[in-house]
C-alpha cells in the first residue's frame, strides 16, 4: 500500500514538471497545473507516512502557487508542509512555517484565517515552549482586533494572559488582562469582565501593588451588574483583609469556590496569596507564622517594600 502511494506521488512529480516545461507553442510554465500535481504528490507522500517527502512537495506547491500569485493557495500549502513538520516532531520548524503562512493570508485580505493558523500555532507549541505560545496567541489577538473581533482577539489575549502567570511575567499578565476587560466591555460582556477584575486583583497582589489592585475593583464600579455582586463582594472583602493583614480573612475568600474554581493558573494564584506583614508577601514562601507580624516595625518596613514596588 505504502509502495503503492509512494509510485503514484513521484506520477504526480513527473506530471508538475511537465507542466513546468515551455516550448514553441507553450511560452510561459503552468504553475497552476503544477501546483495542483504538486498538492497531490504531497497527500499521496502523507498516505505514506512520508512525511520528509510530503512536506517537500507542499513547499513546491507554495513555491509554484506564488509564482502564480495565489497568495492564499500557497499559505495553505506553506501550513500543510508546517504540519508535516509537526508530525516529525519538529516544533520549532513546524511553527516557523506556520508564521510564514499566517503573513501570507494577512496579504491576502484574509487576516481571520492567519489568526486562526497562529492560535493552531500557539496550541501546538505551548506544551514545549510557554513563551513562543504567548508570542503566537498575542500575534493571533493583534489581527483579529484590527479585523475589530474583539471576541475572538479577546479570547486569545486571556490565553496569553494565563500563559504570563505561570511564567511569573506578572507586570505583562496585569497589561494583558486589562486588555483583555477593557475588550469584553466594549462588547458588553460584563460577567467575564468581573472575572477579569478577580484576576486583575490577584496579580496585581502578588506584585505587590495594592494601590493597582484597588484601583481596578473601584473601576468595575461602573460595570453594570457588579457592585453588590458576589464578585465585588468578595474582592472588597480580600482587599480589606489583605490591608488589615488578617491572614485568615485573605484565606477565607482565596479557598472560596468562587475563587478555586476559576481558570488554573489564576486559582494557584489565589492559594498561594499571603498577606505581607504575616505570611510571607508576593509569592509562596512563608517564614515566620505570624505572631506579631501586625506590631510595630515589621509593618512599616512592608510599606516601604510598597513604596519602592510602586514606582
Amino acid at each position: 500500500m505504502a509502495a503503492q502511494k509512494i509510485n503514484e506521488a513521484h506520477d504526480h512529480i513527473t506530471k508538475a514538471e511537465k507542466c513546468l516545461k515551455t516550448s514553441m507553442t507553450k511560452w510561459k510554465p503552468d504553475y497552476d497545473g503544477a501546483a495542483s500535481e504538486m498538492a497531490k504528490a504531497a497527500v499521496a507522500f502523507k498516505n505514506a507516512k512520508q512525511f520528509e517527502q510530503a512536506k517537500d512537495a507542499y513547499l513546491k506547491e507554495a513555491e509554484y502557487h506564488t509564482e502564480n500569485k495565489a497568495l492564499f493557495h500557497a499559505a495553505k500549502a506553506y501550513e500543510q508542509a508546517g504540519m508535516m513538520l509537526k508530525d516529525m516532531k519538529k516544533m520549532p520548524e513546524a511553527i516557523q512555517l506556520i508564521e510564514k503562512a499566517s503573513i501570507m493570508y494577512v496579504e491576502n485580505g484574509t487576516s481571520g484565517t492567519a489568526g486562526m493558523a497562529l492560535d493552531r500555532a500557539g496550541k501546538l507549541i505551548e506544551p514545549i515552549d510557554l513563551e513562543k505560545a504567548v508570542d503566537l496567541y498575542q500575534k493571533a489577538a493583534s489581527v483579529f482586533e484590527n479585523e475589530d473581533r474583539l471576541r475572538q482577539a479577546a479570547e486569545l489575549l486571556g490565553k496569553s494572559s494565563r500563559l504570563l502567570v505561570r511564567l511569573r511575567r506578572l507586570d505583562e499578565a496585569a497589561v494583558a488582562l486589562q486588555k483583555e476587560k477593557n475588550m469584553y466591555k466594549e462588547i458588553e460582556n460584563y460577567p467575564t469582565c468581573f472575572k477579569k477584575t478577580i484576576a486583575q486583583v490577584l496579580v496585581h497582589l502578588h506584585r505587590g501593588d495594592f494601590v493597582a489592585a484597588d484601583k481596578c475593583v473601584r473601576e468595575s464600579y461602573s460595570l453594570p451588574g457588579f457592585s453588590g455582586s458576589e464578585d465585588c463582594v468578595s474582592m472588597e472583602t480580600l482587599l480589606a483583609a489583605f490591608d488589615e493583614q488578617d491572614e485568615d480573612g485573605v484565606s477565607r475568600v482565596c479557598n472560596s469556590p468562587l475563587l478555586k474554581y476559576m481558570d488554573n493558573d489564576y486559582a494557584k494564584l489565589a492559594i498561594s496569596l499571603k498577606v505581607p506583614g504575616g505570611g510571607g508577601g508576593k509569592k509562596k514562601k512563608s517564614p515566620a507564622p505570624p505572631q506579631g507580624g501586625s506590631a510595630g516595625p515589621p509593618a512599616p518596613q512592608e510599606d516601604d517594600d510598597y513604596e519602592g514596588g510602586l514606582c
